[in-house]
Order: C-alpha cells, then structure tokens, then sequence
C-alpha cells in the first residue's frame, strides 16, 4: 500500500498490520478483547500508530514533545495515543483555523472517513498534530479521523442533535465510563476517549446495534419503547415513573435517577443518554429501530384519511412548483463573496443582508434565510468550499440538493419551533435543541402515506397529524424546551404547518397549490424530486453541460462542480437564478479582473473548467495577455524638476551631487535615490551653486558653525574628516 508522504508524514493504514502483529500484541497485553478484529477497529488511534512506519511515529513524537517512559508496561504507541487525546485542539475546534475545523467537520459527517481526490487545504495542521491520517485508495486519499477523536468532537450546526455520536460527545463522564465498560467487559480506564472506542465499534454498525437492541430484557425494551412513545426524552421523575422505581434520591437540582434498575442498564449501552441538567434522551439511531415496529402499526390507524385523499381529485387550478434549492444555495454563496458582505462565524447571518439578497434574486426574505442557514451549515460559504479537494467544493451542484435536504432534516441550523428560525440567531447558551426532528418525521410520514403522487388538502394533512398518537408527546417536548429556553411555547400543528409549507416548498420537496377551499386551505404534491430524496435515492436532473447562451451569459448546469462555479466570483456577476444560474462575463468584468490581479490564463482556464469558451471573450482574453512592451520600476524618494539642461547636467554628472541621483532620469528633471533625505540634497546642490524651491520659497539646510583654522589636536584625514552641528569648545591661553 502506497503512503501519502509530506513534511509531517501522512500515516499508511494498512489492514495486514493492524490484523496481524499489532492486534495480537495489544491482545496479548490485556489491553482490548480478543474478539477486537471487527472492520471498525481499523479506525482505532493505536491502531492507527502501530501501523505507521516507525519514523514517522518517531517525527510526530518530536513534533509533539511527547515523553515516552519506557518504564511503563505499556508500548510506545499506547503511550502516544494517551497523549494525542489530550490534545485540546479536537474538543475545542475554534482554536483550529476555519479551514481546518470545516475539514474535520466534513470527515465527521462521512463516520470518520472521507475519500478526497487531492489533499485539501486545512489538513497540514491537522496532520501536524495526529488528528487525522490519510492513505492512498487507488487514484484517491482516504482521510480517517481516529475513532477517540470522533467521540470528543463538539456538535455543530449541521449535525443532528440527538445523534447518538453529539449526545456522547457531552454525556457526564460516570455515563461515558459506564458505556466504555459495559462494552469493554471490564472497568474503563482513563483516557475514556480511548476505552470508548470499542463502544464506538459496535454502536455505529447498524445491524450490531439492532441485535443489542433484540437482546434487551423484556422490562429494558418496554421502558425504551415508552420513552420513545412519549417523543425519545424525559425528565427524571418522569424516568422513574416509567420505570416504577421506588427509591427517590433528591440533591440540590432535583430527583437523581438510581444507579440501578431498567433506566441504568439502558444508560450503561447508550441506549438512553442523560443531559444536563435533568433529561434523559434516546439518540435518533437507536428511536429509529425500537419505533419501527409501532410507525408500521399507524397504517391501521388512519386509514380513514387515507382513504378520503385517495378517492378524490384535489388537484387545485393554479398551482406553484418548487424550484431546485441548489441554485439558490449557489447564488447565494456566489454573492456573499462578493465585496462587501461581512460574515461572523458563529453569529447568525445580519437580517440586513438577506433582505438586500432577497430583494436581489426575487425571493421570499424566509426562503433566502433558510437557504443561507443551510449553506452556511455545511460549509458553502466557508473559503474552503472554492476548493475541489473536499465537500462541498468537491461535489456536482445537483449534489447539493440532497445535502441541504439531510442538513435541514438532521435540524442543528434551522428550527422552525423557534421564532427566529435560523439557530444561530439565538444565544450560544440558548441554542438547545427543540424536539423538532420527531415533528419533521411525522410530516414526512404523511406525505408518504398520503401523497405519493398526488394533491393532499392541507385540512387533510393536519387531521392525518392531529391523530398521530406521537402528537401528544411532542406537545409535552416542546412546552418543556420552551420553559427552559424562556420562549412562549409554539403549537406543535402550527410548526407543523410552517413545516409543510414554508420549509419543503423552499426545499424542492413540495409543489403548492392553489388556495381553494377557505376550509381545506392550499394543496400540497411531492414532487418527484422529494419522492426520491425521501426514498434515498438520486433525484433526475438535467445532464446538459453548462454552455455560453450569449456571448457573455453562461448558464450554470447541474454537473459542474461547486468549486469550478465559486472559482469564477472575481470576474463574474450574477444575473438570474431559476432553473440554473446564469453568470454574466462582461469585457468590463474581465477587464476590472485583470487589473485586479488576475492573469488572463487563470481567468481562461477558471472559466473552461465549467464551459467552453466563445471566440470572443478567448479573443479578448488572448489580447489581454499580448505584451506589448515592457516598463522598469524604480524606487524613489521625490523628483527634482530643472528646466535648465546644462544645469541638470551638472548636478547629473558632477560630485558630490551626482550620487543622490537615479540614472538615467526622465527629462526634465532627475529622479531622487530613496535614502536621500532633503537636508542632504539641499547641502550637496547647494555646494555646486544650485538652490532648491519647494511651493515658491527657497528650502535652506540648517546651519553649522565650520571648525577654527587655529584647532588644535591631530589632523583628519580625508577618510575620516566629518562635519558636526556642534563646534569644537575654544582652547584658552594662560
């Protein structure tokens, strides 16, 4: 296997080391189970080290300065993965530069492994530091984010919330050891980072986590499935209701649950994570398997309803059909990187900004801010994204669709149980997670039961919803969360309705119909763009490549890459967003590029990246880069206008003034050296009889009192002779 060699040494993970030698080595020490040659172990960081070549393990140990006792039972690498998870730089991201926690974040997204064709920008100091390695998979690189790495990480905002991987991440440290021993099979030992990873292994393989999930004692599983009932979170007195537990433990902030009992062996798998300060709360991987058996039963339920939507016509007369959100999110990253628009990290985006881009592009001010929340969340506004080594720069624009789909459902930037929707509107502290995600799936669910294809009554849906049995405890969810963030509690139908028509409208995934009805309200239709995003599957879009539609109109086309697009801000401008994006390539808009900065071959090729070119602006292009003559630059400190030649001539060629002179200089006059200051230029003309005029008065140089005839002491040579502003004190006679 080829490894990625650099200046900080790129780690080689080659499965026969990890399978072999090393494996048995750590088995062999007691310090993992036998059993431990799952496919996940691959991503363990000790794992990781042992393969690496033994000088770069010895490089990263003097990069890092870390100390190795060989004193300690434990081996070399073992040593320095306990180091590395000491690192703050991984649970504290914003000392990281943008590029690189974007990176970090995007690897995080793909489970720890992301395949890149070329090496991104943001990963030398994450390499630096033994954060991530990378290998070489065929013509592509494979960058792993260690699983110990992976567990410690902050959630941010394109992250799913309840996911079981951001509940970890924050879970108190009693519960995080309980977890790592419960798998391990024996007590965890800090680092838990490291003991956790076993854990990890088995919790985020899907199939393993469904038979852990089988094997639960009959009173676990039903302690599960009532929470889950009730929206996937309680408080702890509504656990040990639950639960029928007895025994009350009060302290200072209320019930504490026991450590013992239904409650903690669900805690002690994962299965139920406690949150500061008093919930407890099912990660959505393992709601989305114990529910699965009571969404199959809803079908019984509302038949009903079904059967209304189906056997009648509501097909409206006037109907308004969703547009493709990527355009969107590409005209809106292309515009803010225009001059002009000042983006803070972590601060939501400046209200005054959205209205200048919605009144810009044509569209709804909560439309833009919806679009401009989810670009931000996966990094579409971030410098990073002009680069085509990794997401989303890397991705076809047609891509974008699906990724702005999974961010919006994943719900860490957009909540639309809040007043302002954008999550990052709202203060760092105050940005606790709504029980929104169980509102989203019910709405999804009913427009797969209920509109696969066809028009749906808004007054039906909201009936179909109004007798989901989960209604009940969203409700309950959402007036608790509005308590604690001290915000008036929303409906939970009327954030199902923003839902419904604000949010998948401005997604692709609704079409609108006409008003119709007062009674039954707009119609709704999934379009066959959210009928495959919501089956998982890829969406059909137009194959045409982008072209030129006039000689200065390029119509973007979903094939391109989001990279090649943003590569073409400094020269283009926007001129309508529909279907594609139209970018308009004046002459004026190449010229002010070109005088920029840019070179006539880098606007070329930036431009043949995503369409070919016409004959004229190549012509034009082509005369740009034509040199028609060369020009010197040279320093200088002012010039000295002389009218008369034979003058100029002088100071030109005689000493001492020829030497503060450039030559040749351009007639007229004569070009000063940079380090010649105006006093000594004064003196030095002055001396051949020339004086100097500055604004009509003539410029004198200061005084000095010359050196007496009659001085006594040695005699200077010329070498050493200098003049000084102070005379020499007088000699006194007896």
């Amino acid at each position: 296997m080829n490894s990625i060699s650099g200046r900080h040494g790129e780690a080689a993970l080659d499965p026969a080391i990890l399978s072999n030698k090393n494996a048995r080595a750590r088995t062999e020490s007691g310090e993992v189970p036998a059993d431990d040659g799952s496919a996940g172990s691959l991503r363990r960081l000790d794992h990781i080290l042992r393969a690496l070549p033994e000088t770069e393990l010895l490089a990263l140990i003097r990069r890092l300065g870390i100390r190795i006792d060989t004193a300690k039972r434990i081996d070399t690498p073992s040593q320095v993965a306990r180091a590395l998870v000491g690192i703050p730089d991984v649970r504290d991201p914003s000392r990281l530069s943008t590029a690189s926690r974007e990176l970090l974040h995007r690897i995080a997204e793909a489970g720890g492994t992301l395949i890149v064709p070329s090496l991104p920008s943001g990963l030398e100091p994450l390499v630096a530091r033994g954060v991530v390695y990378a290998r070489k998979v065929d013509r592509k690189i494979e960058l792993v984010l260690p699983t110990a790495f992976l567990v410690q990480l902050r959630s941010w905002e394109s992250e799913d919330p309840r996911a079981l991987r951001a509940l970890l991440s924050q879970a108190p440290f009693e519960t995080v050891s309980a977890v790592a021993a419960h798998y391990l099979g024996r007590p965890a030992t800090p680092p838990i980072a490291l003991s956790l990873e076993v854990a990890w292994d088995l919790l985020c393989d899907e199939e393993r986590l469904r038979s852990e999930i089988e094997r639960l004692a009959p009173v676990e599983r039903r302690l599960l499935e009532a929470i889950e009932a009730v929206g996937g979170e309680v408080d702890t007195q509504e656990l040990l209701d639950l639960e029928r537990e007895p025994m009350r433990l009060r302290g200072a902030s209320g019930v504490t649950a026991s450590r013992r009992g239904a409650g903690f062996a669900l805690e002690r798998r994962a299965f139920l994570i406690p949150i500061h300060p008093n919930r407890h709360v099912i990660p959505t991987e393992v709601a989305r398997i114990v529910g699965a058996e009571r969404r199959a039963l809803r079908e019984t339920r509302r038949e009903q309803i079904r059967s209304f939507v189906l056997a009648e016509d509501h097909a409206p007369r006037r109907a308004r059909f969703a547009p493709d959100p990527a355009m969107l999110a590409i005209g809106l990253a292309f515009a803010v990187r225009e001059p002009g628009s000042e983006i803070r990290p972590g601060v939501g985006t400046p209200r005054s900004l959205l209205v200048k881009l919605a009144q810009r592009f044509g569209r709804d001010v909560e439309l833009v801010a919806l679009s401009a929340a989810l670009s931000r969340a996966i990094g579409l506004w971030e410098p990073s994204a002009a680069s085509a080594a990794t997401p989303p720069g890397s991705l076809e624009v047609h891509a974008l669709t699906r990724v702005l789909f999974d961010t919006w459902r994943r719900g860490g930037a957009w909540d639309e149980a809040r007043p302002e929707r954008e999550v990052l509107r709202a203060a760092s502290d105050g940005r606790e997670s709504s029980p929104i995600g169980a509102l989203r799936e019910m709405v999804i669910d009913a427009l797969q039961e209920l509109g696969e294809g066809r028009w749906v009554p808004w007054s039906s849906l909201q009936g179909y919803l109004a007798a989901d049995d989960r209604i009940g405890g969203v409700e309950r969810l959402l007036r608790r969360w509005a308590e604690r963030t001290s915000i008036e509690a929303p409906d939970a139908l009327e954030v199902t309705r923003r839902i419904a028509l604000e949010s998948l409208p401005a997604l692709g995934i609704l079409d609108l119909g006409g008003e119709g009805d007062l009674e039954e309200g707009p119609s709704l239709r999934l379009t066959p763009r959210g009928r495959a995003l919501l089956a998982g599957t890829t969406p059909t879009f137009d194959p045409a490549p982008s072209r030129f539609i006039e000689t200065q109109i390029l119509s973007i086309g979903p094939t391109a890459r989001v990279a090649n697009v943003l590569g073409l801000v400094g020269f283009a401008e926007i001129a309508r967003i529909g279907d594609r994006v139209d970018l308009v390539l004046a002459p004026s808009s190449v010229a002010r590029a070109l005088s920029a900065g840019f070179e006539s071959d880098t606007v070329k090729t930036r431009i043949e990246a995503v369409a070919k070119l016409p004959e004229s602006i190549s012509q034009m292009l082509a005369q740009a880069s034509v040199v028609i003559g060369r020009a010197s630059f040279v320093s200088a400190s002012g010039f000295l206008w002389v009218e008369d030649a034979e003058i100029r001539e002088l100071l030109r060629t005689r000493r001492p003034a020829s030497e503060l002179f450039v030559d040749p200089s351009p007639p007229a006059g004569l070009l000063i050296c940079p380090d010649v200051d105006a006093e000594r230029l004064i003196r030095r003309c002055r001396a051949l009889g020339v004086e100097i005029e500055a604004e009509g008065s003539v410029l004198r140089a200061r005084s000095v009192t010359p050196m007496p005839a009659t001085q006594e002491g040695p005699r200077s040579t010329s070498a050493t002779r200098t003049r000084s502003r102070t005379p020499m004190p007088r000699s006194t006679r007896s």
